[in-house]
């Protein structure tokens, strides 16, 4: 069995996110979740063997965790 490990980072405002890993890093977006229209938007986006979890959540990503 393999592992991998995805780390996850806490993202503030989607459009820029979008701005930076997709338009200026290269990447794609494997999936996203939400769980309303209006809710925080968590998503996977990868190029090559690099893999980000980005979420909008409040409370991921906090220092100690």
């Amino acid at each position: 069995m393999e592992f991998q490990t995805i780390p996850i980072i806490r993202i503030f405002d989607e459009e820029r996110a979008r701005e930076f890993y997709l338009g200026f890093l290269g990447m794609t977006v494997d999936w996203e979740h939400r769980f309303d229209p209006e809710a925080p938007i968590y998503m996977q986006v990868s190029k090559g063997n690099m893999v980000f979890h980005l979420s909008e959540h409040s409370g991921d990503c906090t220092p100690g965790s």
